[in-house]
């Protein structure tokens, strides 16, 4: 993956929220975290969240409570085309992803689906950061709140995404900003709505039905990944000089690394099927590569489709 480092990156996609404070994690009734117990008989308490979440968490609004936003300077001056160092700074190119995945969203949306993209912002925060959604702190890992409509990722994530899971190739960021980014064009058509309410109706499925929506967000990620060097900035530069196969096979490899199953067996705890929330590893592997291979959201309906 070679970024271009003539691109603008327009920072006002993104919301520097990092030293704003924020509460701590605040999970009501239901949650995301599965309890899974260790060999010992313990509880998977940071590991079991931040695989869960950077599995795609799609935080509703009744699995946190309360809290609002905080801001800050920072991005803007870092990302600046008159600093000649900013492509060395995280922000800096993750905000350029996020302008990748939008600038793609902007033009493929109505072409696929009908209906108009709606830009959203990524938050940075660090340690902990309110939302309409409720407040969260790090350890929930990178998350999209539909009450607004926002990404939330602590930037230090990938570390964690690197040490604990070993997916430490640069491809696995795009990756999971594009995933959560499939999560918001699951809210603006509805499908998370209707998930929610199906649910609700019965909740004996409600896991089953969370896995077809985690494996949709990730084969939208893959559709993504397919055009990311199509995508330009506001001036005609192209964002990516190149995505080579290396890449995908990055992106294809934190897929797996944070399915289900790699889960429970990482924390000692039998395999589960039952309490799947977010899919195999091969599941979410291959649906990242139906996305890649086809090119194509409409290919990514795991609603009808077997997953």
């Amino acid at each position: 993956m070679t970024l271009n480092e003539n691109a603008d990156i327009d920072t006002s996609q993104v919301t520097d929220a990092r030293g704003g404070g924020g509460g701590g994690r605040s999970f009501g009734g239901g949650g995301i975290p599965i309890p899974i117990p260790t060999s010992g008989g313990g509880i998977i308490g940071t590991l079991l969240v931040i695989g869960l979440a950077l599995a795609g968490a799609f935080l509703g609004p009744q699995m946190l409570g309360g809290g609002g936003d905080a801001g800050g300077p920072g991005v803007s001056e870092t990302c600046s085309t008159a600093n000649p160092d900013r492509l060395e700074h995280s922000e800096c190119r993750n905000a350029l992803y996020i302008n990748s995945i939008q600038a793609y969203w902007r033009e493929a949306m109505p072409q696929t689906f009908g209906q108009a993209y709606q830009q959203t912002d990524t938050v940075f925060f660090s340690q902990a950061v309110n939302t309409a959604c409720g407040s969260a702190d790090s350890g929930v890992g990178p998350f999209y709140c539909p009450a607004d409509n926002q990404v939330y990722i602590d930037l230090s994530f990938y570390d964690e995404l690197a040490s604990r899971f070993g997916a430490d190739g640069q491809f696995a960021q795009p990756y999971v900003l594009a995933h959560e980014y499939g999560h918001h064009l699951q809210n603006l058509l509805g499908t998370s709505e209707q998930v929610q309410r199906e649910s609700q109706r019965d909740p004996g499925n409600a896991n089953a039905l969370s896995v077809k929506l985690e494996l949709q967000a990730d084969c939208l990620a893959g559709v993504w990944a397919k055009h990311a060097t199509e995508t330009e900035d506001a001036k005609g530069q192209p964002i990516f000089k190149s995505v080579t196969q290396q890449d995908i096979d990055q992106a294809l490899e934190a897929a797996a690394a944070i399915g289900d199953d790699k889960i429970m067996e990482r924390s000692g705890a039998p395999v589960d099927e039952s309490k799947f929330t977010h899919g195999t590893a091969k599941q979410r592997s291959d649906w990242f590569n139906t996305g890649y291979r086809t090119g194509d959201g409409r290919q990514c309906d795991t609603f009808t489709k077997g997953v």
